[in-house]
Parts: structure tokens; sequence; C-alpha cells
């Protein structure tokens, strides 16, 4: 998930080297006590201009702002929209939250709106969904959820924490992408993969910031961002900003990618982005063909069941800003080989 290949960047190793030689490895506390540094505080500051929002807050983990997030804002009469296919974290928030959760299909609108209706209009409605799913690889539907959003007086949450560094203005996230920052009540984010670190973010009005500060579990009761981290952040996102060839590149690639499995024949679903998903819908298969991958120097991960469902088994295909066209040109042909050869698409016919 390391999209932008920035893990290893000279300049985020020497940012996180300094934060160490200034603060040491840890703060010892969480945000809620002696946890805050002031690089914490300037990081949220930035992802606030960032993402186009009043105001951050940063956690621990990605993970503990959707749990922390979710279950704060929304309680017992209240509704929570999922579309199907949400990441976990924002189905364990939900579950925290005891509110009445109802799942719509995914990245369908008529389904959502079956659900709207069913709502309470005195009540909290919070639709939350991800900005690009994390396996499947498209794009959500947020025009389409924004008006819907609107015509039934429901909030809207963005989980992007597939989005940024991909989509949007110099990788902004999806709210940006759609021209729909406005229109976004909260935005969420993670570090650990296009931003090179551990953690993550929730941005939105201040009042609403403020709010999960002093509301919001996960923060409160967990250790904060270590200094390395936070600085490893900072450096990425100046660098993101500042080298939108990487973006341009990957996207390149991604094109590159998708075409050529396209015309072997592979399934890749409805993939729009570096996720690509190589549908093989069958477990024993894609753990056969993750192996012989292995073994002939391509890595890639099987996605199986319980993850997903057995007939939705697949090779999860993910490019970074790092990878060259020569190295797709190997790794393409032995993948598309190796579906072959466990007949999960047919060889070319030979013409007599």
């Amino acid at each position: 998930n390391s999209y932008l290949g920035l893990s290893n960047h000279s300049q985020i190793k020497e940012a996180a080297k300094q934060a160490i030689d200034k603060y040491g490895t840890s703060c010892a506390g969480s945000r809620f006590l002696n946890g805050t540094l002031d690089i914490h505080l300037e990081l949220e500051e930035k992802l606030a201009r960032l993402v186009g929002k009043d105001a951050a807050i940063c956690y621990s983990t990605g993970f503990q702002v959707n749990i922390g997030v979710i279950s704060a804002l929304c309680g017992r009469n209240d509704y929570l929209l999922l579309d199907s296919l949400d990441h976990a974290s924002i189905i364990e928030g939900s579950r925290l939250s005891f509110s009445k959760v109802l799942k719509f299909e995914h990245n369908d609108m008529s389904s959502l709106e079956s659900k709207l209706k069913l709502c309470n209009p005195a009540q909290i409605k919070l639709i939350v969904v991800d900005g690009i799913f994390s396996m499947e690889g498209d794009i959500v539907k947020l025009p389409e959820i924004v008006e819907l959003a609107q015509k039934y007086n429901a909030s809207v949450m963005v989980d992007d924490a597939h989005a940024l560094g991909v989509i949007g203005q110099n990788g902004r996230g999806t709210a940006s992408h759609y021209n729909l920052t406005n229109k976004i009540d909260l935005i969420m984010g993670t570090f650990s993969k296009s931003l090179a670190s551990l953690g993550g973010f929730i941005a939105g009005d201040a009042a609403v910031i403020n709010y999960l500060k002093h509301n919001s579990r996960s923060l409160i009761f967990s250790a904060s961002m270590t200094p390395a981290s936070v600085a490893s952040v900072n450096a990425a996102i100046d660098i993101m900003i500042s080298e939108p060839e990487r973006i341009e590149h990957l996207w390149n690639l991604t094109h590159y990618a998708q075409n050529a499995f396209k015309k072997a024949g592979i399934d890749t679903g409805k993939s729009e982005t570096p996720i690509i998903p190589l549908f093989i819908r069958d477990d024993i298969k894609a753990l056969q063909i993750n192996r012989k991958l292995l073994e002939d120097g391509v890595f890639v991960n099987p996605v199986i069941s319980p993850a997903v469902p057995k007939e939705d088994s697949l090779i999860r295909f993910s490019l970074m800003a790092t990878h060259t066209f020569k190295q797709l040109d190997i790794a393409i042909p032995k993948i598309i080989a190796a579906f072959r050869q466990f007949d999960v698409i047919q060889s070319p016919t030979v013409k007599d």
C-alpha cells in the first residue's frame, strides 16, 4: 500500500532521525494528558489545510480513528449508513456506537436511498464510506451520496486511507477528486500507506474536532503518535505536494497494467485505481497461484475467505510510484501464465 513509494525516502528517514534526537522515541502518554508535542499540533494544522477543513486531530493508528470517531459521534437512537464493503474498522466503530446500522449494497445509490427512507428524520444520520475500496480498487460515487445526504439531511464521512496520495489535487483525496470538499463533513486518512508512517487523522469542523478530543475513547486512552512517526508524515506530505510526478507516474503504471490484464482476459472487476484485484473466485487456486508467483519472483497478496466471500477470492496487485514499466513487463506475463496454468483464464487458441 505504499502508493508513492516513500517509506525508504532519504528525506523522510532524516526527518524521523532528527525528531528522535530532539524529542526521544515516545511521548509516554495520551494526547489527553502529556502526549502532545508542538510537532503534533503543526502536523494537524497541515493536515487540515491539506484536505480543506477547519481542524484535524491525529490518532496512533487509522483503525483507532474509525472506531473512536464513529462511536463518539453516534449513539443508540442514531443511524449509521454503511457501504457493504466498508473497511473493518468502520464496522467495529459502528458496533461500539450501538447505533442503528443500515448497510447498503456496494456503491448502489438506489440501495442507499432505500435505507435513508427507513430513518427517523429527527435522528442523526451519518453515511460512512471508503473513498477507494481497499480490495476492489473502485472509487466511491461521492457526488450521488452527497446529493442523497442533502435530500435526507444526513452527514457524510469519507475514509480516505487508500485515496490520499492517489486521487485528488496533488493527492488530496476523494473529496478533492470530485471537487466536493465543502460538502463532506468528515475526512479520515491514514499515514501507513502513501505517507510512509503510522497513524491516522480525522478532519472536519473545529467544533466537531474539539468534541472528539474530549470524547473519543480510542484517542483519550491510547498513547500518542511517536515523534518519529509525526515527523515522517510531515516530510511525506511535503514530498507528495512538491513532486506531483510521482502520482502521475503511478497512474501511468496503473493504466498500463489494467490494460494488459484485461487484454489477457483476467477479471479486474470495477477497479479504476492502483489497487487491481485479479479475481480467481477459488480459494485454493488463489493460494496455488500466489505460491507459484512467489517461486517466480513476483510478490502479490492472496485475498481469500473470510476476508472476502469465497466466490470473490483474488490476487491483489498493488502498484507503487517507484515501480517501473520494465518491472511490469517482467511481472505481468508471469501472472498471466500462472492464471492460465491453473485454468483461471484460457490459453490463446492456436489457429490452423
